[in-house]
């Protein structure tokens, strides 16, 4: 009798396993780490003990929100997708809202051990994906509330990292607007719709692509350019680049580059036919694209080593997700 029922036990506990991650969306927990840590590059400072802390908050709010969500659309999921773990009866709807409960504490947690500064942008956040999922996703806010948590998810780890975010608003600016287009594809992921709202999800990737890519001038740090002769025969003579900015270029570029081909080909799909299943690919597509605009955005920062920490993210991020769909 043992021998019969321990495989059985074993499937049974392979199952549950299953059902959690599909409720929790394990392989986008990959584009998360990348918030903290861009924040952190974009105030300047490397990565540190308090950075960690601040991913981990990420990480706990992140799946607080993705079983709040299933949790909140139960009733709409056992119509548009019987196949969820909630509708399919795999995963208990009060678990689901205690895990949301249990994460949302343990990520508070996590951002108050980092310092107050990470608190006080962790709590609002906790209250914007909160909000989302129990009254906003279905309204015109909707999309505007998810881009205004991912910011304040970066935002987070620029507070964690040395108490001060401001520095990073720009950055959190740029990935917010990614995570607005994204959000307004998928509001149509489960019945197709309107080819309008991939092909602004296109235009607003090549929009940010341009952003963040674009190079500034170099910084004159105090010095005038030369006048004379010299000057009058071929104009201002500028401070040459410094081997390190033509790295940053780079990888900048180079991270940049990786966001579009991404995201580009698959919001073209979905615009030419937003058919189901093309716009969850496309929607899908898009949250793995915020890997490497993560990168960019630590790489313009002069971040390398942590836009390449991030960027390392992403394979795995693609590996599981052949596993477990991430919507």
């Amino acid at each position: 009798m043992a021998d019969g029922t321990a495989p059985c036990a074993c499937a049974s506990r392979s199952r549950r396993r299953r059902a959690w991650a599909e409720l929790l969306r394990l392989p986008a927990l990959f584009s998360v780490p990348g918030d903290a840590l861009a924040g952190a590059a974009a105030t300047g400072s490397a990565p540190g003990s308090r950075t960690l802390l601040a991913i981990g908050s990420s990480l706990c709010l992140y799946e607080a929100g993705m079983a709040l969500n299933d949790w909140a659309d139960r009733n709409i999921d056992a119509v548009e997708r019987p196949h969820r773990p909630l509708p399919s009866g795999r995963v208990r709807p009060a678990a689901a809202l205690t895990a949301a409960c249990a994460l949302t504490g343990a990520g508070l947690a996590l951002a108050a051990s980092a310092g107050r500064p990470a608190l006080a942008v962790a709590a609002p956040l906790a209250a914007t994906v909160w909000a989302y999922d129990l009254g906003l996703k279905h309204t015109a806010a909707g999309p505007v509330a998810m881009g205004a948590a991912r910011g304040l998810d970066l935002l987070l780890g620029a507070a964690a990292t040395t108490g001060h975010a401001r520095a990073a608003l720009p950055s959190a600016a740029l990935l917010g607007t990614h995570t607005l287009a994204v959000t307004t594809v998928s509001r149509q992921e489960a019945r197709g719709g309107s080819p309008l709202a991939p092909l602004a999800a296109l235009t607003t990737t090549a929009l940010l692509t341009r952003q963040v890519t674009r190079r500034s001038a170099p910084p004159m740090r105090g010095r005038r350019p030369e006048t004379g002769t010299a000057h009058r025969l071929t104009g201002p003579r500028w401070p040459a680049l410094h081997p390190g900015q033509d790295s940053v270029a780079l990888f900048t570029t180079a991270f940049g580059a990786a966001y579009a081909a991404t995201a580009a080909r698959p919001y073209f799909h979905a615009a030419l036919n937003p058919s189901p299943p093309l716009t969850q690919r496309a929607v899908g597509a898009g949250i793995r694209a915020t890997i490497p605009l993560q990168a960019s955005l630590a790489a313009r920062s002069r971040g390398t080593a942590t836009s390449l920490l991030i960027a390392a993210l992403a394979p795995l991020g693609a590996r599981f997700a052949k596993k477990v769909s991430v919507t």
